[in-house]
């Protein structure tokens, strides 16, 4: 079946984060550290051994932040686990990382103007991305231009990391100390009146309309 954007193999990479990040960690791209818990595992003692509060517990595949929790403490983890689990039986645990939360849209081999969001919400969450009038979104989202050239040029590297293509998004949180720390690739993002991508093309003049016909011609 003709699909636009990425192929079979980007589309799996992307979804899986562990792959992802494993991916980017062996091509230099920054991702906030993580750790792994089996199917099988019952104790997370490790978890705030390795890590500092907030934690961030996530099933391997999905999007729209489907089964992710924050977690402050120890005690909360196991019932975190357990929503992932719902989900994946192997679980991701990841540092959270505090800073500024950005967009990068691609499309045909370039990034589009950066989009910052804020959130009054514990992080962007399914009801901040679908249900909240709360979100704000920032485009241009207020980086010196030389910076947001610096975060798209390393945006394109991370998505071709992980061989995507044609069009998506990638995801990323900038820290206090302006260190960027790659979260994950959307091949497939959202095309709703809250979605990114068509917020960010309209800021560069690309209507709605154009922007499919501009996504169906990566295709071709």
């Amino acid at each position: 079946v003709p699909v636009t954007g990425s192929d079979v193999l980007g589309s799996a990479l992307t979804m899986d984060k562990i792959r992802s990040k494993q991916l980017w960690t062996q091509t230099g791209i920054p991702t906030a550290p993580f750790l792994v818990i089996g199917p099988e595992e019952t104790s997370f003692h490790t978890v705030f051994e390795a890590f500092t509060a907030p934690v961030f517990v996530k099933p391997t595949g999905l999007g729209s932040s489907i089964g992710v929790s924050r977690v402050m403490t120890a005690a909360d983890l196991p019932a975190a686990v357990a929503l992932a689990r719902q989900h994946s039986a192997t679980v991701v645990v990841e540092q959270g990382i505090t800073g500024g939360e950005y967009f990068v849209g691609i499309l045909n081999g370039e990034a589009l103007p950066l989009i910052r969001i804020e959130t009054p919400h514990e992080f962007y969450d399914y009801a901040a991305k679908y249900e909240s009038d709360t979100t704000r979104y920032y485009c241009p989202c207020g980086l010196p231009a030389e910076q947001e050239a610096q975060l798209s040029r390393l945006a394109l590297e991370a998505f071709t990391a992980l061989q995507a293509s044609g069009w998506g998004r990638v995801d990323l949180i900038l820290d206090a100390d302006g260190t960027p720390w790659f979260l994950e690739v959307n091949t497939a993002p959202g095309m709703t009146d809250h979605s990114l991508v068509p917020q960010a093309a309209a800021e560069l003049g690309v209507g709605f309309d154009e922007l499919v016909w501009r996504i169906l011609e990566t295709s071709l």
